[in-house]
């Protein structure tokens, strides 16, 4: 593939990526806001802590075969066919596992109602299994547009029901039909559009020739789904259940636009990257060129998010969700730099350097379990500050790993990064002190916005960055195609 037709397929995947992303955030951050002015703080942390369940049992379901699928050339039906018989087996097998050990979670959280809500919940198990298939030919296609169709009506459809649900009382139950009525819609609807249906051939010599490259992936893509879906569980654990709910739905807030953000642009990097990856020079400008965007946009946002925590809080559910606001601040600066951990992870990923992550996910494990022993006796703040710390080392280690595969190592990331970190802290700051005598809270949040994107822009054009040259000639185009 040229250079050309490169950049085109990476624009139009980005777009509909973005749109799919986006739009499912949208309508989450919507349905969390009818959602959370309704059901209570503790049902919330019900179902929070039962993430981790649902989080390590779909790693365990794809045993990172999807990944393989992607990363392979001239794939047959049977070997679609024999991934999918091995996914739908394994989440039976999960499903009753997780269903026969619920009492035991009750007896761990000191929570006997979570019993029935575990047991249901984790039907939405299978439902997604068996959609891993056609969502993964889907995206081999570089098809994001039916893509986001699909993710948007089916959570849209699951949104309203949820929402109806909670104001006839129903509680937490609200939360977990969401879940299931989402996994159940959009499993029917890859079904529907993709096409694909299996054939009944199982090949074990198949599924033995992707296990080499995702064998590795899966034990380290099970360490990472742990230790980011560990804290509502271990809360859970010590803590009353509407701490659970504070801590897990201020992560899960803060999480919106970095998750969109990571999602979007990770999308084209498995597509683009694993393009060229015999090429070490072309991933290399490649991957500097999704640094430089993913900076542009994390690093301002993020400072929005900090300076208006309280007001956006306050103003969205009032004071009954204002105890989640100091772990919002400090999670929020882990989720500026989460885009950039989903990028190296999709290098090495293209490379074929499934033992990179191994190796990263055991250092990770054990630094994680360090930091969680030390800090979970100081509190939760000091808990959330952990998590930042887990972030800034992740990152690290995967920027060093880069330099060794590719040559982009830490001089070529500070150098694409520091100037919009730097540029987004000087208008925040500048913004803070001009808004300090502003009390209303709305005009508080539009005006620190519009001053620091204000801010931002000017600055970086006047410095002639390379995004906002890139944004100004993606506009100037945009205006010629509809003329």
């Amino acid at each position: 593939m040229t250079e050309s037709s490169l950049k085109s397929k990476t624009i139009l995947s980005l777009f509909w990526s973005f749109i799919d992303k986006f739009g499912q955030q949208l309508l989450n951050f919507a349905s969390m806001l009818i959602l959370m002015n309704i059901i209570s703080a503790r049902e919330y942390g019900i179902f929070g802590s039962l993430a981790i369940f649902i989080a390590f049992s779909t790693i365990l379901i794809d045993s990172g075969f999807g990944r393989a699928l992607l990363n392979r050339h001239n794939l047959t039906d049977t070997d679609y066919s024999t991934v999918f018989i091995f996914n739908i087996s394994l989440s039976i097998v999960l499903y009753l596992l997780l269903y026969f050990s619920a009492p035991l979670l009750g007896d761990i959280f000191h929570t006997p109602e979570i019993v029935p809500v575990a047991r249901v919940l984790f039907f939405s198990l299978v439902f997604n299994a068996f959609g891993l298939i056609h969502y993964t030919i889907l995206t081999k296609k570089a098809d994001f547009k039916g893509l986001s169709k699909i993710n948007i009506f089916a959570l849209l459809i699951a949104d309203i029901v949820a929402v109806l649900m909670a104001i006839y009382d129903l509680g937490v139950w609200a939360l977990v039909f969401q879940s299931i009525l989402f996994a159940l819609i959009r499993t029917i609807l890859l079904w529907i559009y993709s096409g694909w249906r299996p054939n009944g051939i199982f090949s074990k010599k198949r599924l033995s020739s992707f296990f080499s490259f995702s064998s590795k992936l899966l034990v380290s893509n099970t360490i990472s789904t742990v230790a980011n879906n560990i804290y509502p569980s271990l809360i859970a654990m010590f803590y009353p259940m509407n701490q659970v709910a504070y801590f897990n739905q201020a992560k899960r807030y803060q999480d919106i636009p970095f998750v969109t953000m990571s999602n979007t642009f990770r999308s084209v990097a498995m597509l683009i990257l694993s393009e060229v990856n015999r090429d070490s020079d072309r991933m290399k400008r490649i991957l500097s060129k999704l640094i430089k965007s993913i900076s542009f946009i994390s690093f301002p946002v993020g400072f929005i998010m900090i300076i208006t925590a309280e007001s956006l809080f306050f103003l969205f559910f009032k004071e009954k969700w204002l105890e989640a606001v100091p772990y919002f601040r400090i999670l929020t600066f882990a989720g500026m730099l989460s885009p950039f951990i989903f990028i190296f992870n999709e290098l090495f990923i293209a490379k074929e350097k499934s033992a990179y992550f191994l190796g990263v996910e055991i250092f990770k494990s054990i630094l994680l379990i360090i930091l969680i022993v030390l800090l979970l006796p100081e509190g939760l703040m000091a808990l959330a500050g952990s998590w930042v710390i887990y972030t800034a080392v992740t990152l690290l280690i995967l920027v060093v790993l880069s330099g060794k595969l590719i040559g982009y190592n830490a001089v070529s990331f500070l150098k694409d990064v520091l100037p919009y970190l730097a540029i987004a802290m000087i208008c925040t700051i500048i913004s803070y002190f001009i808004t300090l005598s502003i009390h209303n809270t709305i005009l508080y949040i539009l005006t620190n916005a519009v001053l620091i994107v204000g801010l931002y822009i000017l600055s970086c054009k006047f410095l002639k960055l390379e995004m906002s040259s890139e944004v100004e000639n993606w506009f100037f185009n945009l205006k010629k195609k509809k003329k």
